[in-house]
């Protein structure tokens, strides 16, 4: 009884903060076009989501599924698991690193909007909370339709590791190498644990003009749409973007798991886009 009535509570909190921005929005000259609120209990809207599967980038630990992510009380849940399977990849005396481990030893997902949903220009927001333990790589990020990464373009609307909160930009720099246009903000600076305890609202408005990055109205980064041009002249950000959502671990950036308790995890509350009428 107790938890339903937290949760009903919470839910009230939601839908207050959504009409009074919805609000807000509408005088900025905003329309809701696409959300996801996560309301109904078990897997997460298959007209929304599909998945990323097994080691997929950056030396990154975990492999990705989709049993780790399902929809609770409201939320999105992204759950890291520390489970030990074996690897189906596997290649005695490889030095790939997708196939030189005989066993997976974490686990986790990544969701993706890809070939279901996608956009160009908007605010784009996501309500969520993140654990700042150590080896943690949590992010909701976009990449655009067309190209090979990086010139395809990367926008990191939220991302955290190694104690500081990301807000980036990525295109096609020179020698086929990302051109990363990139702010952080460290975490002990907002407020530390007892931040991280708490939902925040992370948020992209993007025109034809720039685009900018927020955590809870403070602006993290600004980049002008004519800098980040590929280095053929072309531009990965006019044009539809997709959305991602995923709990990494370790990794090229991520940094050492340490103590990080297991089961961890990347709660979301809602994905919404707007865009001018």
């Amino acid at each position: 009884m107790k938890l339903k009535m937290l949760f009903l509570i919470s839910l009230c909190l939601t839908l207050n903060t959504f009409l009074v921005s919805a609000q807000q929005y509408q005088k900025e000259g905003f329309k809701l076009v696409w959300a996801d609120e996560f309301e109904k209990d078990g897997v997460p809207d298959a007209k929304n989501w599909t998945y990323e599967l097994g080691f997929v980038r950056n030396e990154e630990l975990q492999w990705y599924q989709p049993e780790n992510a399902f929809c609770k009380n409201g939320l999105l849940i992204i759950e890291a698991r520390k489970e030990q399977k074996l690897n189906p990849l596997y290649e005695e005396g490889s030095g790939n690193w997708r196939k030189k481990n005989k066993f997976i030893e974490y686990t986790s997902a990544c969701l993706i909007t890809k070939g279901l949903q996608h956009f160009q220009y908007g605010r784009f927001e996501m309500r969520g909370r993140i654990d700042i333990s150590d080896g943690l790589w949590p992010a909701f990020w976009t990449l655009g339709e067309s190209g090979a990464w990086p010139a395809n373009g990367e926008i990191d609307i939220m991302e955290y590791y190694r104690g500081k909160i990301l807000a980036n930009v990525a295109s096609l720099g020179a020698g086929k190498k990302p051109k990363w246009f990139s702010k952080t903000k460290s975490t002990d600076e907002l407020g530390g644990k007892h931040w991280a305890s708490k939902f925040h609202i992370w948020r992209m408005d993007w025109d034809n003009q720039a685009i900018s990055l927020y955590v809870d109205d403070i602006l993290l980064n600004k980049i002008a749409l004519n800098e980040l041009k590929n280095e053929d002249g072309t531009n990965p950000f006019m044009q539809k973007h997709y959305l991602l959502l995923d709990l990494a671990l370790g990794g090229l950036n991520g940094g050492s798991l340490n103590d990080t308790k297991f089961p961890n995890q990347f709660e979301i509350d809602y994905v919404r886009v707007y865009q001018k009428k």
